[in-house]
């Protein structure tokens, strides 16, 4: 086939940030695998289909680790002084080390265990919405969907919730992407005040150890020499930021693509059954990472009859994927009660989420206990009005909603 020439994601477009859908559609249908640039002026391969996608994500030949990139601006929006700290995660690494280290905190997020957090997660949700329920009006991003998410990874990791605001925002200004290349300014301060802070959080736990996860990953580090100082550090600043990025676009996103689909919303309050299929198709619809997953190719591949180089930045397009309509019948509809629902939105392989049952479960909390407490929920904007995250992790800014004042 024809070289074609790389298709820009607009960033700069506050139409496609809060609608990328079509021309995700458009990319699709024009291939399996398209040239795109991408947030930050970045060039990448974007795998479009989903049997492509699903294949592509258990592809060991595509790497995690950042530097088998052959594009040196993707290390260079990396805070320049802690490249090595912040690429000692697992969700930049590959085995063997990527299986040491997910080893260290898989009991943390089981399904039992999770299961067992549900009344204390409902606990912090019905806080939260006790103190705006009176009110009739709320951005349901800043004051629900934000710190419901950071107090449970504070709890879970055993971090101060009252530090929220500060590691959000140097999170937040290390991981925004949109059309221009990041400051690098910007992010290594970001990156010195956050690195400071855990490093501050690991010697508080070293002299006062707890019945917490960072206690037993500092455990882990100096009694067991599992993990080095490095991927400590990583460690908890993943588990941090991670923990409640993308949960919070979940909760915010569904509320939103219920808010703008009143017949699903209808039928969601009328049937709360339906809930935990819906928070599914929220997750296949307009998840929280778009377009997707980035992987870099190891060595010369070909993936769906088009030859990709090495090096290059595969974008693995787990959110044009999941509207594929070989895999989803009439993929551009919102339907909570859509059954053959194996979207890629957690990924697939050995780095499929760790924290998925998590955000399960406080999406079903969350969204079913707002629904049944704040009667009459609607935008208190316009629904072209709401602002969207522009690039990478896709949500709500903010939401602002009114509703029937209660008790």
């Amino acid at each position: 086939m024809s070289e074609q020439p790389p298709a820009l994601l607009p960033y700069a477009d506050p139409a496609f940030v809060a609608d990328p859908f079509p021309l995700y559609r458009q990319l699709r249908e024009e291939g399996p695998v398209r040239r795109v640039v991408i947030a930050g002026g970045l060039d990448a391969w974007l795998v479009t289909r989903y049997e492509d996608g699903l294949a592509a994500l258990s592809d060991t030949r595509l790497s995690s680790d950042v530097r088998d990139a052959s594009d040196a601006r993707i290390l260079r929006q990396l805070p320049e002084t802690e490249r090595e700290s912040m690429l000692s995660n697992m969700l930049r690494s590959d085995p063997p080390d990527h299986t040491r280290l997910r080893r260290l905190v898989s009991k943390a997020f089981t399904a039992r265990r999770v299961a067992g957090m549900r009344p204390r997660i409902q606990s912090i949700t019905d806080r939260l919405l006790d103190d705006i329920a009176p009110a009739g009006r709320a951005d349901l991003v800043a004051d629900f969907a934000l710190p419901l998410p950071v107090t449970v990874i504070s709890e879970l990791l055993g971090v101060p919730v009252d530090d929220r605001h500060e590691f959000q925002d140097w999170t937040d200004r290390m991981i925004r992407r949109g059309a221009e290349p990041p400051d690098p300014a910007v992010v290594n301060e970001a990156w010195e005040h956050m690195r400071a802070y855990v490093t501050g959080l690991i010697h508080a736990k070293r002299a006062h150890p707890g019945d917490d996860l960072l206690s037993g990953l500092v455990t882990a580090r100096d009694e067991e020499q599992r993990l080095s100082e490095d991927e400590l550090v990583a460690m908890v600043f993943l588990l941090l930021a991670a923990g409640y990025i993308t949960t919070v676009n979940l909760i915010g996103g569904g509320i939103a693509m219920l808010l703008a689909e009143p017949g699903q919303l209808d039928l969601l309050r009328s049937e709360p059954g339906l809930l935990p299929g819906a928070i599914e198709e929220f997750l296949r619809y307009d998840g929280p990472v778009s377009p997707g997953i980035a992987r870099f190719a190891r060595e010369d591949v070909e993936i769906a009859g088009v030859s990709v180089p090495r090096g290059a930045t595969v974008l693995i397009g787990s959110a044009v994927a999941d509207r594929d309509p070989a895999r989803f019948p009439d993929p551009d509809r919102l339907d909570i009660t859509r059954q053959d629902n194996a979207h890629l939105a957690f990924g697939h392989g050995i780095h499929y989420c760790l924290g998925a049952p998590l955000a399960r479960l406080e999406g079903q909390i969350a969204i079913g206990t707002a629904l049944r407490r704040l009667p009459g929920l609607a935008l208190a904007v316009p629904p072209d009005g709401i602002r969207w995250r522009p690039g990478g992790l896709r949500g709500p800014e903010s939401l602002p909603v009114t509703f029937t004042p209660g008790g």
